[in-house]
C-alpha cells in the first residue's frame, strides 16, 4: 500500500467530494490533500483549500472539473503536473491520448470511473491508464481500493464500464423505489413498502457479496418449486425480460458515452 505524499484535487463537487471522503474514512492524512475549489465553502478538517492555482507540482493530481471546461483549464493546469506526477481523471470521455496530449509532461495519466459509494467505501472503481510506472500503479491501486474495489481495464471497455460500474447505482436505485412502489400498490403502507424494499435488497447485496454462489445460484436456492418466490420469479424470467431490460439499458447509457467521448474528440 503506498498513498501518494502530496495530491491535488481540482473541483471537490459531489464525485470528487465522495472520494476524499472515503480517503479520509479509509484513514489517509488529511495533509496528503490539497483542494482547488472556488465555489465549495470549506474543506474537511485537515485538508487545504485554495482559490488559484498552487505554485508547486504534486505526486497525483485529480480532474474533477466538468469535461468541456478542460481545454480552457489545461494551460493554468499543467505547470502543476511535473514528470513524476500520475494525472487522474474523472473527465466524462475524455480519453486517455487526449489527457496525453494535453498534459505532456505527466507521468502517467489514469482514467477512473467510481460512484458515489466510494463515500463509504463500497464503489467500485474503474481504471484506464497509460505510462505508469509500477509504484505509480501501486500507488492508484491503494487509493483505488481505498473506495471499494478497484478493477483495471482496457479502455475499449469504458463506455460499457461507465454505464455499468458508474452509472449501475441509479439504475439500482430505479429497482428499489420501484420495488417500494409495487408493494404499496398492492395494499402496504407505502412508508413500510419503501422500509421493506431498502433493507430487502441491502440483506440481499451484502450476502451476494460474501457468497461462493452466483447471484443466479442464490435466486435458485431462495426458490422453492412451485412456492411462493418461484411464482415470482417466473414473472421475471418469462421472456428473459428481465435480461433484455437490462441490457437494453446498458447499451443505450454506453452509446451515450461513447457519444461524449466523441464531443470531446472533436473539441480537441
Amino acid at each position: 500500500m503506498t498513498l501518494p505524499n502530496k495530491m491535488l484535487l481540482i473541483g471537490c463537487g459531489n464525485m470528487g467530494g465522495a472520494m476524499l471522503d472515503g480517503w479520509l474514512a479509509g484513514g489517509a492524512d488529511p495533509a496528503i490533500f490539497t483542494v482547488l475549489d472556488r465555489s465549495i465553502p470549506s474543506a474537511p478538517d485537515g485538508v487545504r483549500l485554495v482559490r488559484t492555482q498552487p505554485d508547486e507540482t504534486f505526486d497525483v493530481v485529480m480532474l474533477g472539473i466538468k469535461p468541456q471546461g478542460l481545454a480552457d483549464s489545461a494551460p493554468a493546469i499543467e505547470p502543476m503536473i511535473g514528470p513524476e506526477t500520475v494525472l487522474l481523471s474523472l473527465l466524462a470521455g475524455v480519453q486517455l491520448d487526449t489527457l496525453s496530449d494535453r498534459f505532456p509532461r505527466a507521468g502517467g495519466v489514469v482514467r477512473v470511473m467510481p460512484n458515489l459509494s466510494a463515500k463509504l467505501g463500497k464503489s467500485p472503481v474503474a481504471l484506464a491508464g497509460k505510462g505508469l510506472s509500477d509504484a505509480q500503479k501501486d500507488t492508484v491501486d491503494t487509493l483505488a481500493d481505498m473506495l471499494g474495489q478497484g478493477e483495471w481495464i482496457g479502455e475499449d471497455t469504458y463506455d460499457l464500464t461507465t454505464a455499468l460500474a458508474g452509472s449501475g447505482p441509479a439504475f439500482v436505485y430505479r429497482f428499489i423505489d420501484a420495488l417500494g412502489k409495487a408493494a404499496a400498490s398492492l395494499g402496504l403502507p407505502e412508508e413500510q413498502a419503501n422500509r421493506l424494499a431498502k433493507a430487502t435488497v441491502d440483506g440481499a447485496t451484502a450476502l451476494a457479496m460474501r457468497s461462493e454462489h452466483s447471484p443466479g445460484e442464490l435466486a435458485r436456492r431462495v426458490a422453492s418449486k412451485g412456492g411462493v418466490t418461484q411464482a415470482g420469479l417466473d414473472t421475471l424470467d418469462a421472456d428473459d425480460r428481465l435480461l433484455k431490460l437490462m441490457t437494453d439499458t446498458l447499451r443505450d447509457a454506453s452509446a451515450r458515452s461513447a457519444e461524449m467521448s466523441q464531443e470531446a474528440r472533436a473539441k480537441g
